[in-house]
């Protein structure tokens, strides 16, 4: 068993290390950096604190009768947690996702006023062409 079996080393639980990495080496001033086994700990912090986020918010989800976890579950486990500090920057973060949600429009196909039984048609006639072009070449 290594030392550090049990504490962030289970695949089900982790984070991509090389992405937080990056954010580590992002934050620190220029003229700093960290060993590998410190950037490790962070990780496994990062893990540990998500996991303990994730269970108060599982908790507060079941006091209110729900199946999902919504933004206010974990926003109230934060507040249980102690962690108020964190709540404003949470709580932009959600509105600003909520937003670009509202703004990403779903690109379709312009179809030219074609009926889905005329673009069917089309479709199966550009295969029969690629396929009678493939087979010429055979």
């Amino acid at each position: 068993m290594s030392d550090r079996e049990g504490f962030g080393g289970d695949d089900e639980h982790t984070l991509p290390k090389a992405t937080v990495y990056k954010l580590i080496s992002e934050m620190l001033p220029e003229d700093l950096s960290c060993s590998k086994d410190t950037k490790e700990i962070i990780v496994d912090c990062c893990v540990e604190w998500i996991k303990l986020i994730s269970a108060q918010s599982n908790t507060v989800c079941e006091e209110s009768s729900k199946k999902t976890i919504s933004p206010e579950h974990v926003l109230e486990a934060l507040k249980q947690l102690g962690f108020e500090g964190f709540l404003t920057e949470v709580d932009e973060s959600h509105s600003e996702f909520k937003q670009s949600q509202k703004d990403r429009q779903r690109n379709q196909p312009d179809t030219n006023g074609m009926t889905p039984e005329e673009l069917q048609r089309l479709q199966e006639q550009l295969f029969a062409s690629s396929q009678a072009r493939l087979a010429a070449t055979e």
